[in-house]
């Protein structure tokens, strides 16, 4: 007899999170799981990840008061939405993704008698994006929501590190399980008869042109890199940088660049679906972020075959090896981004080089496939059927 797992999530905004979500409700074995996404409403500016789950054949369910804001009645809206679809729907796991639908899917959950509750962090919110007492608060909030969870997913090590050290529950209750994406289309890509991105933004084909990918919100940092530009080009004046993404800080980051006096050299190429176009452009990926789980971009820039640089935050140092596959460098230290950039720029080949080393052991241990074995036989041991166990 099938399970049936009810998948809930805060929001499907461009990023990480909604890719596994949807890629996970969509790679489940149809034969042994029945697959349900719910998810919230994201703002204007994020954009979504709509185009993604129709052609993963995802149908996913739109909760209207669920959403990334804390709001007391329509929170409360959302638990009454949810336990009466749990109570209805009767499913054998409840897994909650983010923050929000971690906490008021945790508790619907738990209200209407779902058997198994699991909840992914794929980074947190414990440090680096609130105020001192509002992080206290989730602290808190997420070790009584612990204790009603029957097992908690990290997506890499140091995050699991993270909630151990900020006591949200025992060791034997958090395990890893690494991120895993459609990396196939990125690693052997069809031919593209397209304009290239270089073509596109005016940027001329022997430059070196260094990208970062992500979402203009605070937490990514944009301006740690922005200050670093000056610096590169004062001793390596052809380097290009593109912006992908959008978000609340687009014109704030637009206004800095030009105080900066680096438009020259910057382009804003807002939210793409040609990733695997933009990757097989640049010749070197940044992320320059506070605070990470296990970052979609670096798994896929590698994938492609592009080297990264970016800063020691969460699971960074699992996916790049210092000098072979990309250079860490320290969050908010600019000259240390600079030199990262710089060490990649001074020997272009070698750099290109550097990401191709990366490509074969990305696609081993970053595969949809693996991941979904993973959650498979997580989701099993905790049905208690076991691995070899028939339905």
């Amino acid at each position: 007899m099938k399970k049936k797992v009810v998948r809930v999530i805060a929001r499907l905004n461009i990023g990480g999170p909604a890719i596994h979500v949807i890629l996970l409700t969509a790679h489940l074995d149809p034969e042994r799981y029945e697959s349900i996404l719910l998810y919230g409403q994201e703002a204007p500016e994020e954009g979504n990840m709509l185009h993604l789950a129709e052609e993963k054949g995802v149908c996913p369910i739109l909760v209207s008061n669920l959403g990334r804001e804390l709001h007391f009645f329509r929170d409360l809206k959302t638990l009454w939405t949810l336990y009466q679809f749990f109570r209805r729907e009767q499913p054998d796991i409840v897994h909650t993704h983010t923050a929000k639908a971690g906490t008021v899917g945790r508790l619907a959950a738990l209200l209407a008698g779902v058997p198994v509750i699991v909840h992914t962090f794929h980074g947190h919110v414990l440090h680096g994006y609130f105020s001192p007492w509002k992080t206290a608060m989730f602290r808190t909030i997420e070790r009584i929501l612990s204790r009603a969870t029957t097992r908690i997913i990290a997506v890499s090590e140091q995050c699991r590190q993270d909630l151990l050290k900020y006591g949200i529950a025992k060791p034997e209750a958090i395990c890893t399980i690494p991120l895993g994406l459609d990396l196939e289309p990125l690693a052997h890509p069809a031919p593209d008869a397209g304009l290239g991105l270089r073509e596109e933004l005016g940027i001329p084909p022997e430059a070196f042109m260094v990208g970062m990918v992500a979402r203009l919100v605070p937490i990514k940092r944009h301006e740690d890199l922005f200050h670093a530009i000056p610096l590169v080009l004062r001793d390596y004046p052809d380097t290009w940088f593109v912006i992908v993404g959008d978000g609340e800080r687009r014109n704030e980051l637009e206004n800095l660049a030009a105080r900066l006096g680096i438009n020259h050299r910057c382009r804003f190429a807002g939210f793409r679906r040609d990733q695997g176009r933009v990757y097989r452009d640049l010749d070197l990926v940044v992320l320059t972020s506070a605070n990470e789980g296990l970052p979609v971009v670096l798994i896929e820039a590698l994938a492609s075959g592009t080297p990264a640089v970016a800063t020691r935050v969460g699971g960074v140092p699992e996916l790049i090896e210092e000098g072979k596959t990309g250079y860490i460098v320290e969050p908010g230290n600019i000259e240390s981004i600079a030199a990262g950039i710089k060490k990649a720029a001074a020997d272009p080949a070698q750099t290109r080089a550097m990401g191709q080393a990366a490509r074969e052991e990305i696609l081993r241990k970053y595969s949809i496939q693996r991941l979904v074995g993973d959650i498979e036989k997580l989701y099993g041991e905790l049905l208690g059927e076991g691995m070899g166990k028939e339905e």
